[in-house]
């Protein structure tokens, strides 16, 4: 950067001193986070909050992994921020083997805001749609009931596990009269308005199914995790470690999973290193003071940091940027993304021609050389305490459950496609965990299976099984499920 002027240069290391979190930070963060998984687990399911515990770690009622050995037909609605997803699934004879058709539909922006019944009136659309185009049958009624597990990717408490009362909405939806009420019979009563041959069998969050759906097909697999639109994980715990279902009376040694919703994790502000961004990301949010470690991390959030930066920078007049330049376009609030940020970093030239462009047809904005330089470190930058942060979540779990060695399934946009992000969330596990140098990675965060696809499938077939087999536990009517 030797041809980067000296006011840029300043703002870039102040830059790299407010988006830096160091080895110390993350073993101050990680330490704190497995503190609170306890705290979270300790509650009743209707107190989330109180005595510092701002996690909510829902059971889930998914009662162990799968074998392997499941078979059957089973139709899987994946519904996440951007997409909604149908899918058919037949599980295999053959040893963790299965195939799948399945349609992706936009969520339109509209509906996360709008009124409830045009949500699940749009859902059962879709839904009506993919059957009649991949079942040629007279009628729909003429068809025999397929049971079905509904991702369902916000947080919910669940005292059964065919039933979900949504805590909060995330991942930008925010439909009044959700809140606080059971989504199951919401999702059914449009389903039988349009009377479609579906059973629902299982309400699962997108985590728990990605933790499900990898271990599918190993059996190494504890953790799984979403690193996307919204970030969380799922691991299986002893029942009679989760006081919180108590009541129940089933055997300590049982395994439930558990959805921890760790995007919640400091919502308090204790130990997360949030900048004056992190704090305006907050302030104009849907709902401030919520979801305080998702909004450093998930994708939803990164282009919005890299652009309310590069606005303080214009408007600060001891580091002009863009000067003389029409901002609007970069003035308006999350007008970029993470794929934006991803492809700053994916510029292969020295001279950052794409960087360039790409500045110029989002934001009609002519950067010179010093500016697009600015940009990719600051795009590095977000990139980077994203990864690092991240891994706080995994080792806290790994912690917590003395796990030694395992492997993560991880799954999510960030996770997949933001370049990099694997390579500097392993670094920052090595930093957390102590691992020596040389020595090889015992915690592995892998590609996941397809969780809200296959693994809603699987926990579809793992209730209907036990069941049938007499376990009951979070089971409301086996008429319901069978």
């Amino acid at each position: 950067m030797s041809d980067v002027p000296d006011n840029i240069l300043e703002q870039i290391k102040h830059l790299e001193e407010i988006f830096t979190v160091d080895q110390a930070k993350l073993k101050e963060i990680t330490n704190h986070f497995v503190k609170e998984l306890g705290k979270g687990k300790s509650f009743v399911p209707t107190c989330l909050s109180g005595a510092g515990g701002s996690i909510p770690m829902n059971p889930t009622w998914v009662m162990g992994y799968p074998d392997g050995h499941e078979t059957g037909t089973y139709l899987a609605l994946d519904m996440g921020g951007t997409n909604l997803r149908v899918c058919e699934i037949i599980l295999l004879e053959e040893k963790g083997e299965f195939d799948i058709i399945q349609s992706k539909y936009r969520m339109p922006e509209e509906l996360k805001t709008g009124e409830s019944e045009e949500l699940w009136e749009y859902i059962a659309d879709c839904i009506q749609q993919f059957i009649e185009y991949h079942h040629e049958v007279e009628s729909l009624e003429k068809l025999d009931k397929i049971p079905l597990g509904f991702t369902f990717s916000f947080p919910a408490t669940q005292n059964f596990i065919d039933n979900g009362i949504l805590q909060r909405w995330t991942k930008g939806f925010d439909i009044a009269g959700v809140e606080g009420k059971d989504v199951a019979p919401l999702f059914e009563a449009a389903i039988e308005k349009r009377k479609l041959p579906i059973r629902l069998s299982a309400l699962i969050n997108d985590t728990t199914g990605t933790l499900i759906a990898s271990a599918y097909t190993d059996d190494t697999m504890k953790i799984g995790c979403i690193f996307g639109t919204g970030c969380n994980a799922a691991y299986m715990e002893n029942c009679g470690s989760v006081p919180k279902i108590a009541d129940y009376n089933l055997p300590p040694d049982m395994p439930i999973a558990i959805n921890c919703e760790y995007g919640a994790f400091d919502n308090e502000h204790v130990v997360l290193p949030r900048t004056s961004y992190d704090i305006v990301v907050d302030k104009d949010s849907p709902r401030p003071g919520q979801q305080a470690f998702e909004k450093m991390i998930a994708g939803l959030y990164l282009g919005e940091l890299f652009r309310l930066v590069l606005v303080d920078l214009y408007d600060n007049k001891n580091c002009p940027v863009f000067e003389g330049q029409d901002i609007s376009k970069l003035r308006k609030a999350y007008t970029l993304d993470s794929s934006f940020l991803s492809l700053i970093e994916e510029d292969p030239y020295e001279n950052l021609t794409d960087t360039s462009r790409l500045l110029k047809d989002a934001l009609d904005i002519t950067a010179n050389k010093a500016e697009l330089e600015l940009c990719r470190r600051l795009a590095e930058l977000i990139g980077t305490r994203a990864a690092r942060l991240s891994a706080c979540g995994v080792a806290a779990i790994c912690k917590k459950k003395d796990i030694q060695s395992c492997h993560v399934g991880a799954d999510g946009s960030v996770f997949n496609k933001y370049p990099h992000f694997k390579a500097r969330g392993a670094v920052a596990l090595r930093e957390i965990l102590d691992w020596k140098d040389g020595e090889k990675d015992r915690v592995n965060i892998l590609a996941a299976e397809d969780g809200s696809g296959v693994g809603a499938a699987l926990i579809a077939a793992l209730t209907i099984k036990r069941v049938k087999e007499g376990n009951l536990a979070g089971i409301r009517n086996t008429a319901d499920i069978l």
